[in-house]
This record gives C-alpha cells, sequence and structure tokens, in this order.
C-alpha cells in the first residue's frame, strides 16, 4: 500500500503565493506518474502539473509559468510551487501517484484564492 499525504494549502489573496507539499510512502516501486490534479466544485477532477518517471513535467496551460513542479527524490515528495494564484485557480489540490502497483491519491487540500 502507498500513502500520500499532502500539504500547504490554504487561503491567499490574488497575485499571492503557496507551495503544496506531497509527501509518499509505503510500497514504492516503478513510478510512471507522479503530480498533482484540482478539482473545482462541479467540476472535473484535471491536471495541473506531473512528472513523469524519465523526469519530463507536464503543466496544465493555464498554469504555465505559474506554478511549478519539484521533486525529492530521496524523500519521494513532490512539490508545487504555485505563484500569481488567481480566483480560478481556487480547487481541492490532490496528489496522484501512479506505478506498477497501481493508482494512489491523496486526500486533498484546499487552496482558496479570493480578495
Amino acid at each position: 500500500q502507498v500513502q500520500l499525504v499532502e500539504s500547504g494549502g490554504g487561503s491567499v489573496q490574488p497575485g499571492g503565493s503557496l507551495r503544496l507539499s506531497c509527501a509518499a510512502s509505503g510500497t514504492i516501486f516503478n513510478i510512471y506518474v507522479m503530480g498533482w490534479y484540482r478539482q473545482a466544485p462541479g467540476t472535473q477532477r484535471e491536471l495541473v502539473a506531473t512528472f513523469t518517471r524519465s523526469g519530463a513535467t507536464n503543466y496544465a496551460d493555464s498554469v504555465k509559468g505559474r506554478f511549478t513542479i519539484s521533486r525529492d527524490n530521496a524523500k519521494n515528495t513532490v512539490y508545487l510551487q504555485m505563484n500569481g494564484l488567481k480566483p480560478e485557480d481556487t480547487a481541492v489540490y490532490y496528489c496522484k501517484l501512479l506505478q506498477s502497483g497501481g493508482t494512489y491519491w491523496g486526500q486533498g487540500t484546499q487552496v482558496t484564492v479570493s480578495s
């Protein structure tokens, strides 16, 4: 089993910054994808930013230039630095890990951007 623990969400004003963290523990091997998705009320969960197995990154067009995904392989942790936050970034942010043993999701962390 794999556990994903997210942290770093909160409330900020437009233009502000937040940094999310996701620490993975348990039986981890052959990670294919690890990264961040989000879901706003009444919408489908969507990709925000991910790492592939090769280390390549993939970003949603709406966050390019504002968000940066990074990782610490030794700690099995991924981060999402979010700058220039907009009200439309308001959502629950979920960490996802896809590996040979299956797909795992974190519990989600709320990000609210409002003046």
